[in-house]
């Protein structure tokens, strides 16, 4: 009996060579660290180094993040992770109306300089590689970022690290969008042209499957609309005037890891093959760091339960090796506790072990692309890859990402596939330990991690009390400018970098500008 894929498409319970047709895995298959890249991006992979275990955390105030932090990079982080809450992601305050009761909650809260100065207190920037999971106010975070480390000392061209800043997926899956889709590609290519001259070693951007994977996307849809979005945004800065090879070798891309081993691994590499021919024959990049797609994991949080938590450890290192095995960059390991509430300190060490475990204590950082040549994956890759290709032209017959996403075609291709998970979940033919099999008639207790409340008190009072020394003068004139730019053609970030060092707040920014560019409001799906 043949069993599909996460994607539907069939794996047979034997696989020979007639599985691949005419394709011959001794003439496709080029060395790794070669185009087309399917074997992975770097010619030595692991056995050189180890992937970068970046642990994504943030929680309440920026002291208490800094503390988690510190506890990280002494476990043996080697990257940090930034979660902001949800009110830092939407452009608003912690005073805001809209900010009450979510002020801290599934992330650190930012308002201003001052708060990005303690989230990184005693943590040397020049020396440690940052991601922040920030989308619609990415510009803003960035340069609180950069001025942060420019009061330690740090020149801007030592600062490495990425900014999510994928807005696409957004009103694709997620919704902490802010302003319509036209203004949010200009503030991207603005971005990127800032970053060329003043961050030379910054990712602009991680073009993201991972929460339309979350949201019920399969497999070949996770990269069919992640690297359509990725061509819009090439689009974007090639009509801002850049060439393709000064920003396309700092794009990055973030990806999900299940516990379907021999999919996620297939994924990746037809992702890899994908962007690469897409990038040398179609828009002509010449530099081969360009072809390269270099992508950060993080394993499933979808498929974590509440129910039996302590199975998901079992889940998050099987996800993990699916990771390492595809060839990722840098990967975060979910803690088994995240389906009931933020982690515990124990248990994020734990997830960060896990990762330990998988880099020094198996063989799968001995040779490169363990799984090269296997008539199964080389199979499933090719059939990942078909199906992928055939969304993403799609898509272009629709007239890009753009034009998808306003007549809700990648939503309701993700929705239409989620009801399948849950139906087959529903039914148990989709059997998940611990929900529809295998049950427990009482779950042990477990006492989760909460936030404070009165975060939200502490944030209001620090924002008043920025708000009395700043000079305002400086603070008005330099949104103003801020405005100008937006209106016309002039790039965004040089004024608002002013204005944010001046003190203006996260919110003041983002409302100035949508005063300017209004916000969007999402359409109905086909």
């Amino acid at each position: 009996m043949t069993r599909p894929t996460e994607s539907g498409l069939p794996i047979n319970p034997v696989y020979n060579p007639t599985a691949l047709n005419d394709w011959d895995p001794t003439q496709h298959l080029n060395a790794p660290g070669t185009f087309p890249y399917t074997r992975g991006v770097y010619p030595t992979m692991y056995t050189a180094r180890p992937w970068t275990m970046r642990q994504y955390a943030g929680f309440g105030t920026a002291a208490e993040s800094n503390a988690r932090y510190q506890q990280l990079i002494a476990h043996g982080t080697t990257g940090l992770s930034v979660a902001f809450d949800l009110p830092t992601q939407m452009g608003h305050d912690s005073n805001a109306p809209l900010a009450h009761g979510e002020v801290g909650k599934v992330g650190v809260a930012i308002d201003s300089i001052d708060d990005m100065r303690v989230l990184f207190r005693g943590i040397p920037l020049d020396q440690v590689s940052t991601s922040m999971t920030i989308n619609a106010p990415a510009a803003v975070l960035l340069l609180l970022y950069q001025l942060a480390a420019e009061e330690q000392g740090a020149s801007p061209d030592q600062l490495t690290g990425t900014i999510q800043n994928d807005v696409l997926k957004e009103y694709i899956a997620r919704g902490t969008y802010i302003f319509p889709p036209e203004p949010s590609l200009r503030l991207t290519a603005d971005i990127f042209q800032y970053c060329k001259s003043e961050l030379p070693k910054w990712n602009t951007i991680s073009i993201s499957g991972y929460h339309m994977a979350e949201a019920g996307a399969s497999p070949a849809q996770e990269i069919a609309f992640t690297l359509a979005n990725g061509i819009e945004y090439v689009r974007t800065a090639i009509a801002a005037g850049m060439d393709i090879d000064d920003f396309a070798p700092r794009l990055s891309f973030f990806f999900v890891a299940r516990t379907t081993i021999l999919e996620e691994v297939a994924k990746f590499r037809a992702a890899r093959r994908i962007w690469a021919h897409t990038m040398k024959d179609r828009f002509g990049a010449k530099n081969p760091k360009s072809h390269m797609l270099r992508f950060h994991t993080q394993t499933a949080g979808v498929q974590l339960t509440a129910q039996q938590p302590e199975v998901n450890l079992v889940r998050v290192t099987i996800q993990a090796l699916a990771a390492v095995l595809g060839g990722t960059q840098s990967l975060h390991t979910n803690s088994f506790d995240e389906a009931l509430a933020l982690p515990t300190d124990k248990s994020a060490r734990l997830a960060l072990r896990t990762q330990q475990v998988l880099a020094h204590e198996t063989d799968v950082t001995a040779t490169v692309d363990p799984f090269a040549g296997s008539y199964a994956i080389e199979a499933m890759t090719n059939d990942v890859e078909a199906a992928a290709t055939a969304l993403m032209a799609k898509i272009e017959r629709l007239g890009g990402a753009v034009a998808a996403i306003e007549r809700g075609f990648q939503k309701s291709e993700i929705e239409h596939n989620a009801y399948r998970i849950a139906q087959e979940t529903d039914t148990a033919e989709r059997i998940v330990i611990g929900v529809n099999r295998f049950q427990l008639e009482q779950e042990e207790p477990y006492q989760p991690l909460r936030v404070d409340p009165a975060i939200e008190t502490q944030q209001t009072e620090r924002i008043a009390k920025l708000r009395a020394w700043r000079c305002h003068e400086r603070v008005d004139a330099a949104i103003t400018q801020m405005q100008k730019a937006a209106a016309g053609d002039a790039n965004v970030l040089y004024p608002m970098k002013q204005a944010l060092a001046a003190g203006a707040t996260v919110g003041e920014v983002c409302n100035a500008l949508r005063e300017v560019w209004g916000t969007y409001t999402p359409t109905h799906t086909l």
